[in-house]
């Protein structure tokens, strides 16, 4: 298997399993424990801690707090957020986020909040004129991703953070799942003011995640219970899960490879632009406005779903821009908010590497194109 859905989800890595093993098994003592077993726990969830704010550049370990997976945290930051102050329902976010953002903010806008949506431009990109004449007195809380999960376009966040502090009192968001561990965070130079993670996207398993709140901003509990996570978040802590996420986070901030993962992207992006016609890179095209890993590629006329069967039939497996088909056109909701013509957007595949990706992989996948190519062909009406 050739796997380059890696934006999915990740392979847990060994030095990760090695490391969560004990706390499945022997080491199972719970972490609010006072005696000796449950101390030791407890030391090793503070380790984890740490490890997660060395990566991100927090301030203080205290900052981070553990959850089950970013969309989590993302709900928690904002709906949080405008449950302890219900007089600022203003929200702003963009119309590229996530789901776990973007769902959560037309349930809001259902329920009698208020939400600016940011367009993009045709390269994924913000206007942050239009974030400045977006900002109100009452506007509470920002919401924008540091990088896209279809495209791999990377938002400005520090100028974004600076336009919010210079022209409002708001709070700012970050759904930061997708880009930890592909490329450097520092937190404690950037005016943010919450920020999400998710381990699966980085080589821990999935169903941990976690949650940066900045010294200063306060949030009601998510989960009311034992008080556990400093009162912050009940329910005893997956400390197998949370090890994971620590080392996985220790393992990305040691990692030299990223250079070497952007020129394995660089290559397999040039080899498709160069050599198959009709073909369109989704996002901007200077490389260092995007996650090093990602190539989101429209191949104009052709069906998506019927590329990814094809090439998983070969073994490759790789991911759709389009949620699509032929009776409903409905094409991805970013491609669609950078007007990416039907014709392309049906065509979209996402390809997404990982430290585990090989020159080979690379070579082999581009082999198989052709064919695959040819036997993709559609009909559009």
């Amino acid at each position: 298997m050739i796997y380059l859905d890696n934006n999915a989800t990740t392979k847990v890595a060994p030095e990760v399993f090695e490391a969560m093993q004990p706390y499945l098994t022997e080491l199972y003592g719970n972490p609010s424990s006072a005696h000796a077993f449950g101390r030791r726990t407890r030391a090793a969830l503070e380790k984890a801690r740490e490890q997660i704010a060395e990566l991100i550049g927090a301030a203080d370990a205290s900052e981070i707090v553990f959850t089950s997976c970013g969309s989590e945290s993302d709900n928690w930051a904002i709906g949080g957020f405008l449950e302890q102050n219900p007089t600022r329902r203003h929200i702003i976010t963009t119309r590229v986020e996530h789901e776990a953002v973007r769902n959560l903010c037309e349930h809001l806008a259902d329920i009698g909040c208020q939400v600016t949506w940011l367009d993009v431009d045709e390269n994924g990109e913000l206007d942050l004129d239009n974030l400045r004449r977006a900002l109100r007195r009452d506007t509470g809380i920002v919401s924008i991703m540091l990088a896209n999960n279809e495209t791999g376009i990377l938002f400005p966040i520090r100028e974004i953070g600076r336009v919010i502090r210079d022209h409002s009192d708001a709070v700012f968001h970050v759904d930061g799942v997708q880009a930890v561990g592909k490329i450097p965070i520092d937190l404690s130079d950037w005016p943010v003011d919450l920020f999400s993670l998710s381990g699966h996207k980085f080589h821990a398993p999935k169903g941990v995640g976690a949650l940066y709140i900045r010294h200063g901003v306060t949030l009601p509990p998510f989960i009311i219970g034992g008080g556990q996570e400093q009162g912050r978040r009940s329910g005893t802590e997956a400390v197998p899960y949370i090890v994971a996420l620590g080392r996985a986070a220790q393992l990305a901030r040691e990692f030299p490879g990223q250079p070497q993962i952007r020129g394995l992207r660089d290559h397999f992006e040039d080899q498709i632009l160069a050599n198959f016609p009709q073909t369109r890179l989704n996002g901007s095209a200077d490389r260092s406005k995007r996650l090093p890993n990602t190539s989101s590629i429209s191949f104009e006329n052709l069906d998506g779903v019927s590329i990814l069967a094809k090439l998983d039939e070969a073994g490759i497996c790789v991911s759709t821009g389009s949620a699509c088909n032929a009776e409903s056109r409905e094409t991805s909701g970013v491609l669609r908010a950078m007007k990416v013509p039907f014709e392309r957007a049906r065509g979209t595949i996402r390809f997404s590497l990982s430290r585990y990706t090989t020159k080979d992989e690379i070579n082999q996948t581009l082999e198989v194109l052709p064919e695959v190519l040819s036997e993709s062909a559609i009909t559009l009406h």
